[in-house]
């Protein structure tokens, strides 16, 4: 199936596709932990990297020990209740749910040693969660912990949240390094860069196009754009075709890549004879709506 179906099926059915992505989420962030991270001595990014340590040092240090996945619930919940309050109440709702589904499956779903080796640990860990996070965002989900902290913030502030993530998971490596020794960390931190790169390449829509249009219908088309996507468009009138020197207009915007198959099919309903490319964008500055988080 292309990705413009899949982008079709995800609009029509947007609950169903929220609701199975959780679940499916939920099992892979539980058998990247039971299978890699914990077997390997590896901690994950963000919360879930907190509610390991929390689970090594009351093992080690406590009377008594505090399982991964309850750990990871216990933080999440002032999380939700920020989300709730700052970000909106069905954002909130799938966001409890992907978390909830989470915590079931990180208890049911028993450790399994696949490898003891810290590099395959730290690569497969990172890319089977890295999948799951990213399809989790890519479907308009979040999967709490840090994201909530990011959407706040940014809300807020307009500050971008890349820098606060580094400085979190800067911290979980040094106390990777000192519960373990410091190869751990190494191997935490290329778990972690790794995870990155795996929700990046799966989760496009923060990536910008830029999209310009050839059409002999300019104003169906603007009007189609604008009402479905509230996006900005520049007109360049009085533009000569060289093959049939017919006037045209030519229209330039930037979308998210998410809005790709909106687009394409808005154009192409309003002017079936239209000339469209699409080139990736590296930076945008000025005005430009993010869409917004449900």
């Amino acid at each position: 199936m292309k990705l413009f179906d899949l982008n079709r099926f995800s609009r029509n059915y947007g609950f169903l596709v929220k609701i199975g992505t959780a679940i499916l989420y939920s099992v892979m962030v539980a058998v990247a932990l039971n299978f890699f991270w914990h077997p390997g001595r590896i901690y994950s990014s963000g919360i879930t990297g907190f509610a390991q340590i929390v689970n090594t040092v009351t093992s080690r240090y406590m009377p008594f020990t505090i399982p991964t996945e309850v750990m990871y619930f216990a933080l999440n919940v002032p999380l939700f209740i920020l989300a709730w309050f700052k970000i909106g109440r069905e954002f909130t709702a799938y966001t409890i749910f992907a978390v909830a589904m989470s915590t079931i499956m990180m208890r049911f779903i028993q450790p399994t040693q696949v490898s003891l080796d810290p590099i395959l640990c730290a690569i497969f860990g990172a890319a089977v969660n890295g999948i799951g996070t990213g399809m989790a965002l890519k479907s308009g989900i979040s999967t709490g912990g840090l994201d909530i902290l990011g959407i706040v913030v940014r809300k807020k502030t307009g500050m971008n949240y890349g820098k606060f993530n580094i400085l979190i998971n800067l911290i979980i490596v040094l106390i990777a390094g000192f519960l373990f020794d410091w190869s751990r960390a190494l191997y935490t931190a290329l778990n972690i860069f790794i995870n990155g790169r795996f929700i990046d390449s799966v989760y496009t829509q923060h990536n910008k196009l830029q999209v310009m249009i050839v059409t002999e219908h300019p104003n169906a088309i603007i009007e189609g754009i604008q009402e479905k996507m509230h996006r900005g468009i520049t007109i360049f009138h009085d533009v000569e075709g060289a093959y049939g020197h017919t006037e045209k207009t030519v229209l330039l915007t930037i979308i998210d890549t998410y809005d790709l198959y909106d687009i394409r099919t808005t154009v192409e309903k309003c002017d079936p004879f239209v000339f469209m490319s699409v080139t990736e964008v590296q930076k945008v500055y000025g005005r430009f709506r993010e869409q917004e988080v449900v």
